[in-house]
Parts: C-alpha cells; sequence; structure tokens
C-alpha cells in the first residue's frame, strides 16, 4: 500500500544519490539519514504544514516571536498566516505582504526554507530559478533529496558524522538544537 509505495520511492531517490554525496560509510549514512528522517517524520512529510493549534506550541517553537497566549492565539490553524510571520524578513524572505514565508516554508526531506535557499537549491539542482516560481517542485523527493544533500554538502556534515557527533550533525542542519532527542532515536534505528 501506501507505506510500501513509499519506501520504494525512498530507495529509488535516496540510496542510490548517496554515493555521489560521499555519504558512503555506516556512520554518514546514519547520520545523513537520521537528520532528513527526523526533518521529514520519516519521509511522509514534503510540506511544513504550520498549522498549529495551541498558542502554547507556538510559544514553545517560537519563544521570540509569541511572547503572549493572547499574541500566539491570533496565529491558530493559519497557516499561510503564520508562516508569513514567522519567516518574513529573513532567509530572504520579503515582509509578511509578500506571501514569502508561505511561498517558501520548509520542503523536502530537509526542510529547505527562505527564498535565498530555495533560489540557491534551484541554481543548483536546474540552473535556473524555477524554485521561486514553482516552490513546490521541492516537496517531490527526487528534487527535495537533492536539496538535502547539497545542504549536507556544503555544510561539510560528513566530517562531523565521521566523529559520530549528533549534537554537531543537529547545529549545522538545524541551526540549533531542536529535536535533538529525537534525532538521536532516529540515529540509533539506523545505527
Amino acid at each position: 500500500g501506501i507505506r510500501q509505495s513509499l519506501q520504494t520511492n525512498v530507495l529509488t531517490n535516496v540510496g542510490p544519490a548517496l554515493p555521489l554525496y560521499y555519504i558512503d560509510t555506516f556512520l554518514r549514512i546514519a547520520h545523513f539519514m537520521a537528520q532528513v528522517c527526523h526533518e521529514s517524520d520519516g519521509f511522509t512529510i514534503g510540506t511544513e504544514s504550520l498549522s498549529y493549534t495551541s498558542p502554547a506550541r507556538l510559544m514553545m517553537v517560537w519563544p521570540k516571536r509569541f511572547a503572549t497566549i493572547e499574541f500566539a492565539q491570533q496565529y491558530i490553524n493559519d497557516a499561510k498566516k503564520l508562516a508569513n510571520y514567522v519567516y518574513a524578513n529573513r532567509m530572504g524572505n520579503g515582509g509578511v505582504e509578500t506571501n514569502d514565508g508561505y511561498n517558501f516554508r520548509g520542503r523536502g526531506p530537509m526542510q529547505t526554507t527562505g527564498r535565498e535557499n530555495y533560489a540557491r537549491m534551484s541554481n543548483k539542482i536546474f540552473n535556473d530559478d524555477r524554485l521561486l516560481t514553482n516552490p513546490d517542485l521541492l516537496s517531490d523527493l527526487q528534487y527535495g533529496i537533492k536539496a538535502a544533500l547539497i545542504e549536507w554538502k556544503e555544510s561539510n556534515c560528513n566530517a562531523m558524522a565521521d566523529t559520530d557527533d549528533i549534537h554537531k550533525v543537529t547545529v549545522c542542519i538545524n541551526g540549533g538544537t531542536t529535536g535533538l532527542h529525537e534525532r538521536k532515536i532516529w540515529l540509533d534505528k539506523w545505527k
């Protein structure tokens, strides 16, 4: 069924690409797969949903952006409004009114986010700017995995994986340690 189709899609698009990016040792494969599995919930999330139902959860995920329950409440169950707010004026995105936050929200196995990153990946994958006009292409595993692999390579994650340092790999991929515990669980599964 659906699970087998997902597994086939992952094996077809991910497995053969790993050696092309020197993800070719036990530790490199385990760390790469742990990170993309966490970011994509085991390859089941192609696009960041941002449909939050709890103000408290918004305050936990974005504590600097949501200081009060009252303020967070206005972003509940409104993915577009939330994305445009939390991603405005950063990562190459314009202000709230541009819809860049929503248009360039996280997509693909590494959850590529932001106009700047979409432009960079578009240039590297297609040699043009098609991801800026069709950002949903990154939700397609064949393109999303390329973006993930490019990000991994450009961030020199193989070197960190070689030392088996999940903390350093997570900071490299996430910019912080969000989901570190869950990433460790994925890493243990892949090992």
